[in-house]
């Protein structure tokens, strides 16, 4: 972008073309008052307040709707300029029923800065009397409050709600003197299009609205804020914890706009799913079972039992019949830690992480074709690419600040959207073209489109002679997928496959987003090596803003996976079955390696069954709701000769332990997160964890210690620099160089910089490698007795198993219950009303939950998200696992229902 030489009092700058007046001053340091501007926003000017004099140019000029230019000469502060200002805020203050020493926004309100600026007089602080109660659409709602008497009508709120989040939830109701901010028609909050994303909080310059459950609990001058990650989903928010210093308490999370990677976008959870942190559930000390009940125990006597019975066992059994989970809710420190206990202590690699439930074959298939089994570029790439192709995933509810960039590139920079899912998701309302496919059949259309661009000779043939090897086998292997036989397998019309391949084909830059509903299939490597295909035939990886781009579901996975908590690989993806490096583990953890590649989560699972698993040792995982086939897993649990769970919770997993080993939570602790764009984040301690509660690394330090290999570092930080020492993709990392924004790997040595996107010139693996993928259907399909097809998944309001989220009152109130969508005229057919009690089978088990009757999923399919533990999905799906990454078929299965009530009235 080129630049522009400009004067802004008397002062000569440089700023870029395209900028406003506004924009140019405040990247320079020179504040120009504003009320209503955010950078997330179009202006508006509607303040007044940035008025500004432009030589040669008369009246005054609103700066932030002024696009500067050469040669212009401004004047930001005049007596003139003053004059307004000052007549503009007293005038604010005639309508503002608000008490700036008693507001909770005291200290961090823009009003409130400027008339003590521009020296408004003692009588506009007076308190104001209210007319009238708060009584509007946000009466009722835990999650937010709108106090009319503190709004100026800046607009702000309604403007994110329409341009960034794209809710359109909020308006402006009444005239004059009367006008507020409310929903369309007055509807209660919940019951409109708000999603509860808090966007409206963050850009509201006066503390009109406002967190709820933050109200009284301490004014802004007052709260301590620490930056740190979210702990949800993979996007990796950065948020600010308002900590009040009289209680230690989280009173609420905001965000700064300009960090990255979020611009101070959070959602409902990263904004109002703080609560956990202070629950009373939490666990304070260590518990061990006995005689069928928990008693707390002192630390000493816990890891003292544990490294007992471990070495017992160990010995009785050898160290392969020991297994340990890793988490991707716990830090990269923490999973090193994990992962180099059951290695060097004990002896095995039995090590595996909730990855395997979620994104194994991404790592398995984009390793095959790239030599890397990361996302290939970064999130704000997705703004500028010209198609985005979305398949398997429900961005706007499983990584929504993602979705808002995808939303932006169709909305603001005319990008193509295609998007294939077999529900009717919210993206598609942006889409040009929606392929609703069967569950299960993404290989059949991925090969047809491939089919169509060959066949129609769209192929970047420059990248795949250069860049590539294998083609010729998948010319070969898709010659006969046309769209019309692909319509047969999958329900996609021929026609819509045409036009996507081409649509996708022509694109100057074209992205690939997908997620679980790609990866949870028995040919879930299949998936994404199809894709890989894709983006190889079209030349569209390499560069920015093109590539494949798997999202990460939890906050860590993609860090979890790059520290070994896997059983193939050590710290970095470097093969556990390579001698040379084995051996510099063994030289930089001082003990003999195994060499062969260790079980699976639900190769685990099995194990136990027939008696070669005889410990468990889990950190921060609950496979008692997230594994498939619930009643499998939890006999395993339940039989298994010795279990240890590390938690924040007594969780669903925790209440078959042995012993529970209390743990901070990560707003109690230092450490580090990895993004799903491969971007290292610190992870900060704000307030004090409950009780006895300990980092999860120490403990392991303890038992591994106690067991007779001692681990010990002074910090977190330590181990990073132990991680930095034998995983070159983390070379360069350290505490100190990503203290303000975080580093994406590879990033080798001290001074590199970064990597923003993946395989620029050269793949990972050297040459990227087309694979030749068959078709094959899921592992269990539709029959008479079960005739329709199960797919699980996320939805907006919980997290993963919900023992985080459904602890917060704001998203409870939104979400109470789990559910089961099912097509209108399917419902018609089983007698089903919305909101009946339905009993919902498989051949794994039955579950009771609620029907929601409606078109978002086609006949004959039925969706459950699976965070509830009542009605709980997943004692329902497939444990059958992908040959290739052995992640189990969570997304596919044969199904039926019917309605309890009238089975009971009958």
């Amino acid at each position: 972008m080129s630049q522009v030489r400009l004067t802004i009092d008397d002062r000569e700058i440089v700023a870029e073309r395209g900028q406003t007046v506004l924009e140019a001053a405040l990247a320079n340091g020179i504040d120009i008052p504003n009320l209503c501007y955010d950078p997330r926003l179009s202006p508006s000017g509607s303040c007044r307040l940035c008025l500004v004099e432009v030589e040669g140019q008369a009246p005054l000029q609103t700066s932030c709707a002024l696009e500067i230019r050469d040669g212009l000469v401004v004047k930001t502060d005049t007596e003139e300029i003053r004059q307004i200002r000052q007549t503009i805020l007293e005038l604010l203050f005639a309508e503002h029923k608000g008490h700036c020493t008693t507001c909770d926004e005291n200290g961090q309100c823009k009003l409130q800065e400027y008339a003590y600026e521009y020296g408004l007089g003692e009588d506009a602080f007076a308190e104001a009397t209210r007319a009238k109660p708060i009584d509007n659409y946000t009466t009722g709602n835990l999650a937010m409050e709108y106090d009319p008497g503190k709004c100026i009508r800046c607009g702000r709120c309604v403007r994110i709600c329409d341009e960034v989040q794209m809710a359109h939830a909020l308006t402006f109701r009444d005239r004059a003197a009367e006008v507020e901010v409310s929903t369309a028609f007055d509807v209660p909050l919940n019951e409109s299009t708000c999603v509860l994303c808090g966007q409206c909080i963050s850009t509201c310059p006066t503390g009109a609205l406002y967190e709820r459950s933050a109200k009284g609990q301490g004014q802004a001058k007052d709260l301590v804020r620490t930056r740190t990650t979210c702990p949800y989903c993979g996007v990796g928010c950065q948020i600010d914890l308002n900590v009040s210093p009289k209680t230690g308490r989280i009173v609420r999370a905001t965000s700064e706009v300009g960090c990255i990677p979020n611009d101070g976008n959070l959602c409902v959870k990263g904004r109002f799913g703080m609560e956990f942190v202070g629950h009373p559930d939490r666990l304070t000390s260590p518990l061990i079972k006995r005689n069928g009940k928990f008693e707390k125990v002192t630390w000493q006597e816990a890891i003292r039992t544990v490294a007992e019975r471990l070495n017992k066992i160990k010995a009785e059994s050898g160290p392969d019949s020991i297994a340990g989970l890793s988490s991707a809710k716990c830090t990269n420190e923490e999973n090193y830690i994990l992962q180099k206990f059951i290695r060097a202590a004990i002896g095995t690699n039995n090590v595996d992480h909730c990855a395997r439930l979620c994104h194994a074959s991404t790592v398995a298939g984009l390793a095959r074709a790239f030599g890397s089994g990361a996302m290939t570029n970064s999130n704000e790439e997705l703004k500028d690419a010209r198609c985005i192709f979305v398949i398997g995933s429900n961005t706007t509810e499983a990584h929504p600040v993602i979705a808002l960039a995808i939303k932006e590139a169709v909305v603001k920079n005319a990008a193509t959207l295609i998007v294939a899912d077999p529900r009717d998701i919210e993206l598609v309302r942006y889409a040009k073209l929606h392929l609703q496919q069967r569950p299960g059949t993404d290989v059949a259309l991925i090969n047809a489109m491939l089919h169509v661009i060959i066949s129609e000779s769209l192929p970047d043939k420059d990248f795949i002679r250069e860049r590539t090897e294998g083609f010729e086998l998948v010319v070969e292997a898709v010659k006969d997928s046309t769209p019309e036989k692909a319509e047969k397998i999958t329900g996609v019309p021929a026609e819509a496959i045409r036009e996507a391949a081409r649509t996708y084909a022509q694109a100057e830059t074209a992205s690939i987003v997908f997620s679980m509903g790609i990866t949870q299939h028995t040919t879930g490597t299949d998936n994404v090596l199809s894709l890989a295909n894709l983006a190889m035939l079209t030349g569209n990886v390499g560069k920015e803003s093109a590539g494949v781009n798997p999202l990460r579901g939890q906050n860590n996975v993609q860090g979890a996976c790059d520290l070994g908590a896997l059983p193939n690989v050590y710290p970095g993806y470097q093969k556990i079955e390579d001698a040379a490096i084995r051996a510099k583990f063994e030289k930089a953890w001082g003990t003999k390696l195994a060499d062969k590649t260790g079980l699976t989560i639900v190769e685990m699972i099995h194990a136990v069954e027939q008696g070669a698993v005889k410990a468990l040792y889990l950190m921060g995982e609950n496979p008692a709701l997230s594994d498939p086939n619930l009643n499998r897993t939890r006999k395993a649990l339940e039989d298994v000769e010795f279990l240890v769970s590390q938690d924040i919770f007594l969780s669903e997993t925790a209440q078959y332990a042995d012993v529970v080993l209390p743990t901070a939570c990560f707003a109690e602790k230092e450490g580090t997160f990895t993004n799903t764009e491969r971007r290292v984040q610190r992870v900060r301690k704000a307030v004090e964890p409950p009780g006895e509660a300990r980092d999860d690394w120490q403990i392991v330090c303890d038992v591994s210690t106690a067991m007779g290999y001692p681990m010990q570092y002074d910090g977190a930080d330590k181990i990073m620099d132990e991680i930095a020492s034998v995983t070159p993709i983390y070379g360069g990392m350290s505490y100190d160089r990503i203290e303000s924004v975080g580093l994406q790997w590879p990033c080798p040595y001290k001074d590199h910089p970064g990597t923003k996107f993946l395989h620029k010139g050269k793949f990972t693996r050297g040459k990227g490698k087309f694979h030749a993928v068959p078709f094959r259907e899921p592992a269990e399909t539709p029959s008479k007795k079960y005739p329709l097809i199960l797919s699980t998944g996320r939805q907006l309001y919980q997290y993963h198993t919900g023992t985080l989220t459904r602890r917060s009152r704001a998203i409870d109130q939104k979400s109470p219950t789990g559910y089961v969508e099912i097509n209108r005229r399917d419902a018609e057919k089983y007698a089903i009303e919305n909101g009946d009690s339905v009993e919902v089978s498989t051949v794994r088990g039955k579950v009771v939950t609620q029907a929601v009757v409606g078109d978002r999923v086609p006949q004959g399919r039925i969706f459950m998200p699976f965070h509830f533990a009542e009605g709980p999905a997943n004692i329902l799906t497939n444990d059958a696992l992908d040959p290739i990454a052995k992640i189990p078929e969570l997304k596919v299965c044969a199904a039926a229902i019917k309605n309890v009530k009238s089975e009971l009235v009958g």
